[in-house]
């Protein structure tokens, strides 16, 4: 019997979401002035509020305020009327030394011998669903909201949009695992003040139907497109008004947007949130690692879909082991513990090897604090960095290089295929 699905996804302006994205906006001024920098560090979002707090081990000091302002004014919190305002908002930083038990685990004489993080496991997933192997719903949910942050930006076609809005797509597949058709899409968007509530929700509606859902539809190839068929069930902004939003209307924290991160709830999560983390904390390099992975492996033809485990103990640098499971997809004539071990000699999964491979301590973590952490594009930047204590500092960085598919053919060698 044919079954649903549902993921989701919220946007750059939902609260949880502008706390990520303060977070990892601090990180990468640490990198790129200490590459070396470590750093946990959270953020609060509230009325007219941000909180900063965590622990660092840098040799740069930073103008901490203004970087948590850019990344509000950028994500456009500009108007005193949203009570949260990039300008105005006050900036409390309680962000101290990084405790010395911990980074006697991490720090080595011999850099290879660099110590995890932290204690725990990661999962990474891929699935041949999508060209950029990542679960359709969720995919679909990122591109909506990716979609209404443009025309908001726009402010042509739709001009009455404000920062904060979700999404929400359930998909309906076969019993052979295979998308059907999508079964219901739900959009909240935070919006301006309308005259009367009946009008405002017919427009919103409208909107959202004819503007926005053709917009990306037109963005995706044609099978996928015969996925919108005429029996969508839509529910747009279904409690009804949604101008009171934003941190005024929800207090955002980091690291609490986890599976919209991630899969969407497919595959598994180990708990650990990425956002605010230095590379050295494997609850983030490790879940790229392990995405690499799975992204490869399934590129490779080893299987249709793939969830890979690692697990660590802090301080130690060889993993704990690794796990693998195909879902009864795979294409090789091995068990799912075969390919485990297979994987566990192609890829290198201590934690410096993996700062290494993917070259993550570099500034590169403020493009992964909105719409997924995995399924970006990966390509070259130019990024230029500002501190009232050291000269300008201007990298051109690699970003997402946990999508590349740069495996493929040692795995194929590996695997004999």
């Amino acid at each position: 019997m044919a079954y649903l699905f549902t993921s989701e996804s919220v946007s750059e302006g939902h609260p949880d979401k502008i706390a990520d994205q303060i977070s990892d906006a601090l990180i990468d001024n640490f990198l790129a002035f200490d590459p070396n920098s470590k750093v946990a560090c959270e953020t609060l979002v509230t009325t007219g509020q941000v909180v900063l707090a965590g622990e660092v081990k840098s040799d740069i000091y930073l103008d901490v305020q203004k970087i948590a302002r850019d990344v509000i004014n950028r994500i456009g919190y500009t108007k005193s009327e949203y009570m949260f305002e990039g300008n105005s908002c006050g900036v409390l930083s309680a962000i101290h030394e990084q405790s010395a038990d911990i980074n006697q685990g991490v720090e080595r004489k011999n850099p290879e011998e660099q110590g995890a993080g932290d204690q725990g496991m990661m999962f990474g997933y891929a699935t041949n669903e999508t060209e950029n192997y990542m679960p359709l719903a969720l995919d679909l949910s990122h591109m909506i909201l990716r979609e209404l942050a443009a025309l908001r930006r726009e402010n042509k076609e739709i001009t009455y949009l404000r920062p904060d809005s979700k999404s929400q797509v359930t998909i309906e597949y076969s019993d052979d695992n295979f998308p059907q058709r999508i079964d219901a899409i739900v959009v909240s968007t935070q919006h301006d003040d309308f005259d009367s509530e009946e009008t405002m929700l017919a427009k919103i509606k409208a909107d959202i139907i004819n503007i926005l859902i053709p917009r990306v539809k037109a963005k995706l190839k044609p099978e996928l497109q015969k996925l919108f068929t005429s029996d969508i069930k839509y529910h747009i902004n279904p409690t009804g008004k949604f101008v009171i939003g934003g941190p005024h209307g929800d207090t955002g924290l980091t690291g609490r947007k986890i599976i919209v991160d991630t899969y969407g709830g497919k595959g598994a999560h180990g708990g650990g949130a990425f956002s605010g983390k230095d590379p050295s904390k494997v609850d983030r390099s490790a879940a790229y690692a392990t995405r690499h992975i799975a992204k490869n492996m399934v590129a490779a033809g080893i299987a249709d879909e793939m969830l890979v485990q690692v697990s660590y103990a802090i301080g130690v640098a060889a993993p704990m082991g690794i796990y693998v499971n195909t879902y009864g997809t795979a294409k090789v004539n091995l068990t799912d513990g075969e390919i485990a071990k297979n994987v566990e000699a192609i890829f290198d999964m201590r934690p410096y090897a993996i700062e290494q491979r993917l070259k993550l301590r570099n500034p590169i973590y403020e493009e992964t604090a909105a719409y997924g952490h995995m399924g970006r594009t990966n390509e070259i930047v130019r990024k230029t960095f500002y501190s009232p204590y050291r000269e300008q500092v201007v990298k051109e960085v690699e970003l997402f290089t946990w999508e590349k598919l740069d495996y493929v053919d040692k795995i194929k060698a590996a695997f004999g295929i």
